[in-house]
Parts: C-alpha cells; sequence; structure tokens
C-alpha cells in the first residue's frame, strides 16, 4: 500500500491511497480471484468509511500457479 499526502486547503491531507495485491492462486481458482477482487470495495468497512474523502486504487497481480 501507497498513498499521496497533499496540502487542501492550508491543511495536509492524504488524498490518495493505492492497494496492490500480490496474490498467487491455484489457476483453477482465477474467476474466484478476480471477482474478489471486483467485490473488495462494496465490502471492506475501511474502504467504506474513507471512500467520499480519499481516491482510492486497488489492484493485484496474480501470479497463477
Amino acid at each position: 500500500m501507497e498513498g499521496d499526502i497533499e496540502e487542501v486547503n492550508r491543511t495536509m491531507r492524504i488524498t490518495e491511497i493505492r492497494v496492490r495485491y500480490r496474490l498467487a492462486v491455484p489457476r483453477d481458482k482465477q474467476e474466484v480471484a478476480e471477482r474478489s477482487l471486483e467485490f473488495h470495495p462494496s465490502r471492506c468497512p475501511a474502504y467504506q468509511s474513507v471512500k467520499d474523502a480519499i481516491r482510492i486504487k486497488i489492484s493485484a497481480d496474480f501470479r497463477w500457479v
């Protein structure tokens, strides 16, 4: 995870958070893994708590095993 802190109206604020998962996933679970990433924002309490105040980008690097 990484993010950006910027001055907004003379106040330092977190303006963006980037979350990148690096996962080893069995090939037969590819669809499940990709679907889980799509549903992550709607089921994540932390995301739901800050989504209107902070840009959040979620991505994944899957390694198929």
